[in-house]
């Protein structure tokens, strides 16, 4: 399952900027920890400071990366399912 993660630094993100780096490869490792992978990342400009693409087993995986993430005090998560354009066709081919 793919997750699109926006994420936004807390005072606390802020105040380590410079550690973004490290806390970006701690983030990886959650990941993989909880089976999944991040598959990009980036930092922004505009409304969210960062975004991510993350890869999960199961929504159960991604609700706990993204509460030990918040967890942890430097991030906050806004977190959506992502889905290529043939499995959302793939839902949607029987409407109506």
């Amino acid at each position: 399952m793919i997750f699109i993660c926006h994420l936004n630094f807390t005072e606390q993100g802020a105040k380590a900027i410079k550690d973004v780096v490290k806390r970006h490869e701690a983030s990886k490792a959650l990941a993989k920890k909880l089976g999944g992978r991040i598959v990009c990342a980036y930092v922004t400009t505009g409304q969210y400071d960062a975004i991510s693409i993350v890869e999960m087993p199961n929504g159960d995986a991604m609700a706990k990366y993204s509460a030990t993430l918040a967890a942890r005090g430097f991030v906050r998560t806004t977190t959506v399912r992502g889905f290529t354009p043939e499995e959302f066709g793939k839902l949607v081919a029987d409407i109506k």
